[in-house]
């Protein structure tokens, strides 16, 4: 008779989190640095603006959909034949959508976007149009990136992932130094290089992690029950694919509604350095959903990893209020920022607005790796759909009312979409089935 496995602990948890939390956590640290050097170069509040109003949203929204590839390929990648066919759909999705990126950049489409539906001020077209452009292959980057680092954490090497991420701001450090060093060019100019340059390399040092895998355990990995085609990974992907792509919708949403609400400049310049600092804290808790895909099926998993999160995600969320509560935010929006006094106390009253956001990444990380387990990735779509209409009508409401700056309707309603998101994934996840019920 064998011997039950034993329950998942807290510390095998750790073990799984840490090297992906040190990653995304040092991947939030670039946001900021790219912020702090644009700061410093001639028309900051344009190019800042530029850059966190429209260059940034609408990368991230044409990237969306290949987002979740690193969950999928943490899931799926369980065999060379499951690999092979992930990697031929990873490789057309991400040719698609650079293709699409490639298309705004240069055309007119590009006027378009971000003079009559963003509704953005002319003035920051042109920069914008520039920093648009040198990111043109930054969606492949990021594909490829992802797809090779689910297979790493899949087979147990999650610790190279925050290798590369090392490798990424050593990219991100020479451009915006070698930029700020040289001059002679624009804060966005200089912004949007580094950004593109070191995803390039952080997506090579990947792919060069996973030769070892591939050739050894993945090629040593008994074949799966249940192989992957067409219809299936269309079952199983397009419902992750649709999370971001709705998520990230909001970036010009609130791009559209803070060009449409007081202090639109201010807000613009002031969003791009709040986001940079939220991203930096909530990271962590993004790191977390490979962590549930990872653990969900172990024995106690579902338990352990609950605690985990709600423990997590209250000390992140109480690291926001320390900042906003003391004189933390001034140092950062002030010094570090270099952003002027009337954007800094503009940031810090927004600022108090985020305070619950990092534990409710924390939730949406354990939620939604308890349904990408499952197979049931449907209820995360409708999650984020909640998000998004919440954040909207928040944001359409402030734009009626009129009476406050942009920045802080708009970071109100990204929270208050957030957690209505978290309370859909807990309504979906409260009907899962047994983990002995689950298809593999």
């Amino acid at each position: 008779m064998s011997t039950p496995a034993p329950a998942l602990a807290a510390r095998t948890v750790l073990h799984t989190w840490w090297p992906l939390a040190s990653s995304w956590l040092l991947m939030g640290v670039e946001m900021p640095a790219i912020a702090a050097v644009i700061s410093r170069f001639p028309d900051d509040t344009v190019n800042l603006a530029a850059f966190g109003g429209i260059v940034f949203p609408l990368a991230l929204l044409i990237e969306a959909p290949i987002i979740m590839m690193l969950a999928a390929s943490t899931s799926l990648s369980r065999d060379a034949a499951s690999f092979v066919t992930l990697k031929r759909y990873m490789t057309r999705l991400a040719l698609m959508l650079t293709l699409i990126h490639a298309l705004v950049a240069f055309t007119p489409l590009f006027d378009v976007l971000v003079l009559h539906v963003i509704g953005a001020k002319p003035v920051v077209l042109e920069p914008a149009r520039i920093g648009f452009r040198i990111m043109t292959f930054w969606t492949w980057a990021i594909a490829d990136r992802r797809f090779h680092q689910g297979l790493l954490i899949r087979f147990g090497r999650q610790h190279q992932v925050g290798v590369g991420t090392v490798v990424r701001l050593l990219g991100t450090a020479t451009m915006l130094l070698a930029g700020w060093g040289i001059g002679g060019t624009s804060g966005i100019v200089v912004g949007t290089s580094a950004l593109a340059v070191s995803v390039c390399c952080e997506a090579a040092y990947a792919r060069w992690c996973a030769r070892a895998v591939i050739a050894g355990p993945l090629a040593d990995a008994p074949p799966v029950a249940r192989r992957i085609d067409l219809t299936r990974f269309i079952h199983f992907y397009i419902p992750l694919a649709m999370s971001p792509l709705l998520a990230l919708s909001t970036q010009p949403i609130a791009s559209a509604g803070i060009s449409r609400m007081p202090r639109e400049l201010d807000s613009y310049a002031a969003f791009m350095v709040l986001n940079g600092l939220s991203f930096m804290i909530r990271s962590i808790g993004v790191a977390y959903n490979e962590v549930v895909v990872r653990h969900a099926s172990d024995p106690g998993g579902r338990a352990a990893l609950g605690r985990f999160a709600w423990t997590a995600g209250l000390l992140s969320s109480g690291l926001m209020a320390l900042i906003a509560f003391t004189p933390l935010a001034t140092w950062w929006f002030g010094d570090v920022s270099d952003l002027t006094e009337e954007i800094v106390a503009l940031a810090i009253v927004a600022l108090l607005w985020t305070i619950p956001h990092p534990l409710m990444t924390f939730l949406h990380s354990y939620y939604q790796g308890l349904l990408v387990d499952a197979h049931r990735t449907r209820g995360i779509t409708e999650a984020v759909g909640v998000f998004l209409v919440v954040t909207a009508i928040v944001i359409g409401g402030g734009v009626l009312w009129q009476g406050s700056p942009g920045l802080i309707v708009t970071t109100a309603a990204i929270t208050a979409g957030a957690t209505a998101q978290a309370a859909w994934l807990f309504i979906r996840c409260r009907v899962l089935p047994p983990i002995a019920d689950y298809a593999r």
